[in-house]
């Protein structure tokens, strides 16, 4: 009896179990957690060695690699940024034009870059857009990420696609082409559209508080006054025989011991008083207090007046107009990204001030602003900085789309893209790219491997560092991990058992009904479970499913592809859900009131035009 209870096939449900529990528990990576997994199996001897690592050698996972490097090379020239704010241009403060715009630029620039990447491109010139209307951004902010999976054009629109494209060719069927996806994308697109014009609105009718702070474009005062620096702001003056004179701000802890922050310093230079001019500079570890030196001051009264009673200073101004100077440098709110490097790590482990030169004033996250004893918190996704720095250090920040996503600056400050002399180059790579996928001239996989490394040999990406620092690797192991678990369920009969069990249960009523009771299967474990993760389990499935009773695996599989990519329900199962669910203000049930009849309305849409695209 124990023995039957060991079995293979139980063995590798309760590993996928596990793992599905850890992937929904959300405190562990989810590459760690598929990792642990590809070696559980391993060591259970359901799979051996050569095929755990089948999947990192997998086209699937080399073809996502080369397509993170290619994005990167797109959005580090400014292109995909020059694209959008000039199409978004064309909205000219008309609202309801601005939201189709929106929703048609952010899904048709998905079909071709990284969902991901596409929502922290738009996201700060939507932002800006949304408030220079006079209309909430929540409007706008969740339709966005919904659109970058709506824009299901192109095979290369989202992981899941790839995954299925595998599995045809493996098992022998015609493989898909690269605009195979574009008639599911018109629809869904545009069923999107439509329900998400009207439903939105009911994102910001219960918000006023929302709606009175984006009256208008939201100014680099008005961002001082949110986070409340009119009455955290100082300036104070080194005056003879303070005990400071000589000492660097890394020797003085400021931060640990009176929770205050020195922003920038003015400082005179020249040995005569004619000679002598203000010269203004950023605050580091290793600036030096002068005599006579100016500190730009950020923190509670009570413990600036100690600093100051402690050190022999002199308090020069107390008030934001005297104190807040955007001429030389200016302030910014930027958002933590997913899969950002400084995630779950504090400012001071990430070395913040010193890697990316601007200071750090204040913490948002949710809706508490936290102003002091902030550099020993670590930051989650989806967190606030308000940053203080020269514009250029925040425009270069604004570049890192992998760690950051930077808003909150004036509208013209915002839509200002320097069009970078590479720009035309990375189109054009993009657009060979696409023509020897369309045209099938070579094998897609070495089409997406010659346009990265083109991207890197042009010069549209710096280096070869910054090529391999732009990809994702989580979800490169994650997939490369997942995948073998399709072997063990081929191996052990699990796949066999499901597609079994719906076959009983719904074969007789015909393809139709079982592969909508496969999209159903599929889109509610996406719920938990990272789209990529769900279409490598339910693959393999989806092919047992259609063999079963003798019809064609290709609709069965792109009902996978579909279900896995269009889940709304949830801000975890896909990144653009998560990335604006703190910018937005959002909650989970935000996304159930909005995400959950769209996902099942598609969900229907799909079922029933699927068979007439592909028939079975």
């Amino acid at each position: 009896m124990t023995t039957e209870l060991f079995t293979p096939m139980n063995i590798t449900f309760v590993i996928l179990l596990l793992t599905m529990l850890f992937f929904i528990h959300g405190k562990i990576r989810t590459d760690i957690i598929a990792l642990g997994s590809l070696i559980a199996l391993v060591l259970f001897d359901i799979i051996d060695a050569n095929e755990a690592l089948v999947g990192f050698s997998s086209p699937v996972v080399i073809m996502m690699i080369g397509l993170f490097v290619v994005g990167a090379g797109i959005f580090r020239t400014g292109l995909a940024k020059i694209i959008s704010s000039r199409i978004l241009q064309l909205a000219q403060g008309k609202q309801s034009l601005l939201f189709i715009l929106i929703i048609l630029v952010t899904g048709f620039t998905g079909a071709f870059v990284s969902n991901t990447g596409t929502v922290a491109v738009m996201m700060p010139i939507v932002i800006s857009l949304a408030q220079s209307s006079g209309v909430s951004p929540r409007r706008y902010l969740m339709p966005l990420a919904f659109a970058s999976s709506l824009g299901y054009f192109t095979l290369i629109s989202t992981p899941p696609n790839l995954v299925v494209q595998e599995y045809l060719v493996n098992n022998g069927f015609e493989p898909l082409h690269f605009f195979s996806f574009a008639p599911i994308g018109v629809i869904a697109l545009f069923v999107g559209l439509i329900y998400l014009f009207f439903t939105s609105k009911l994102l910001v009718s219960k918000k006023s508080k929302d709606d009175k702070i984006t009256d208008k474009s939201k100014s680099l005062e008005e961002l001082a006054k949110e986070y409340n620096l009119l009455n955290k702001s100082y300036q104070i003056e080194v005056v003879a025989n303070s005990p400071i004179i000589g000492k660097t701000l890394a020797d003085l802890k400021l931060t640990e011991t009176y929770h205050i922050t020195i922003s920038k310093t003015l400082a005179r230079n020249g040995r005569s008083t004619f000679q002598k001019r203000k010269v203004e500079a950023m605050a580091g570890p290793t600036t030096e207090m002068l005599e006579g030196m100016t500190l730009f001051c950020h923190g509670k009264e009570k413990e600036v007046n100690q600093f100051i009673a402690d050190n022999k200073l002199k308090l020069i101004a107390k008030k934001q107009s005297e104190v807040i100077d955007f001429e030389h440098s200016g302030i910014a709110e930027i958002y933590i990204a997913p899969n950002s490097a400084i995630r779950n790590k504090t400012l001071a482990e990430s070395n913040f001030r010193n890697k990316y030169n601007v200071n750090v004033l204040g913490l948002k996250r949710y809706e508490d602003y936290i102003m002091t004893g902030f550099s020993h918190e670590k930051l989650h996704s989806g967190d606030a900085l308000l940053i203080h720095g020269t514009w250029s250090d925040i425009r270069t920040l604004s570049n890192r789309m992998d760690d950051f996503i930077v808003v909150g600056q004036p509208l013209e400050e915002a839509s200002k893209v320097i069009i970078n002399r590479k720009a035309p180059v990375a189109a054009a790579i993009l657009v060979l790219m696409v023509l020897a996928m369309v045209f099938n001239i070579i094998p897609s996989v070495i089409a997406i491997m010659i346009a990265a490394l083109l991207m890197v040999l042009t010069g549209c990406l710096r280096s070869a560092d910054e090529a391999y620092k732009s990809i994702n690797w989580e979800s490169i192991v994650l997939i490369g991990a997942m995948l073998p678990m399709a072997t063990a369920f081929e191996k052990t009969g699990i796949d066999q058992l499901i597609s079994g069990g719906l076959i009983s249960q719904l074969g007789d009523l015909g393809p139709y009904a079982l592969m909508a009771g496969l999209y159903v299967c599929t889109s509610i474990v996406t719920f938990f479970v990272s789209n990529t993760a769900t279409a490598v389990l339910f693959a393999p499935i989806a092919v047992q499913a259609a063999s079963g009773i003798g019809v064609n695996a290709s609709p069965f599989l792109l009902a996978v592809a579909v279900a896995a990519s269009m889940c709304f329900a949830s801000p975890f199962s896909t990144p653009p859900n998560a990335i604006v669910m703190k910018p937005g203000g959002y909650t989970f049930m935000d996304y159930i009131k909005i995400g959950l009849p769209l996902q099942i309305i598609l969900g229907i849409v799909m079922i029933i035009s699927l068979p007439y695209l592909f028939p079975f």
